[in-house]
């Protein structure tokens, strides 16, 4: 994934590119606003992180520019501010996501994934082996047979179908968790794999465990 990363503290920018890259990112860094407009007009990127505090042109105004020569790219933006004011003034100048300073990067890429997925067309039905995925009917089969799936393995599943052959961090799994009510920790997030690795059987596919990274959807050894 092409990623423009328009940051002027240039500590946290190296910082943030060496976190992205080893997250499968490509990174082009912009310095100032004036550079990453001009980016964001000229080249194809997958998704941008727009700092708001950008030198010689301020991120709100890269933004509102950007947004107005038609580039739907998603933009997570960042800021030190955090009043109300800021935040809405951001997403209404047509920011997909706002992140305030400071923060951990695992809460950065997780927001990115999340943004990733809602702007790839999805189709309603895929096919991976012998897993069908029904999304219109949040409904799974293997083979032909139906799973029976709790909404959080059914989440949990449609994350890893979304993201198969990457890792997919804890991190993703409680952002693609949130709203449901419960704090997930780690220990159910194991609890949760267990269960729909056994699920997955006769599948053709299995959740390999990437130890200190997340996990990982792949064709299942024969």
């Amino acid at each position: 994934m092409n990623l423009l990363l328009a940051e002027d503290d240039p500590v946290l920018a190296d910082a943030l590119q060496q976190q992205l890259l080893n997250a499968a990112f490509k990174v082009e860094w912009a310095e100032n606003g004036a550079v990453a407009e001009y980016l964001l007009k000229k080249q194809d990127f997958d998704i941008a992180v727009l700092d708001l505090g950008l030198p010689l042109v301020d991120g709100l105004t890269v933004l509102k520019r950007v947004r107005d020569a038609g580039r739907t790219l998603p933009i997570l933006v960042l800021t030190a501010l955090d009043a109300l004011e800021h935040r809405v003034a951001g997403l209404q100048a047509g920011a997909d996501d706002y992140l305030t300073k400071p923060f951990d990067f695992p809460e950065l890429e997780a927001r990115l994934q999340a943004l990733l997925r809602r702007s790839r067309p999805a189709t309603q039905t895929q096919q991976l082996r012998q897993l069908t995925l029904d999304r219109a009917a949040r409904r799974a089969s293997v083979a032909g047979q139906a799973l029976e799936l709790s909404p959080r393995e059914w989440a949990l599943l449609e994350l890893l179908v979304a993201e198969r052959d990457r890792v997919v961090t804890k991190a993703q799994i409680v952002q693609a968790w949130s709203g449901d009510g419960d704090e997930a920790s780690g220990g159910s997030i194991e609890v949760y794999i267990h269960r729909l690795r056994k699920k997955l059987e006769g599948s053709g596919l299995a959740v390999r465990t990437v130890r200190g990274l997340g996990y990982l959807l792949e064709a299942a050894s024969s």
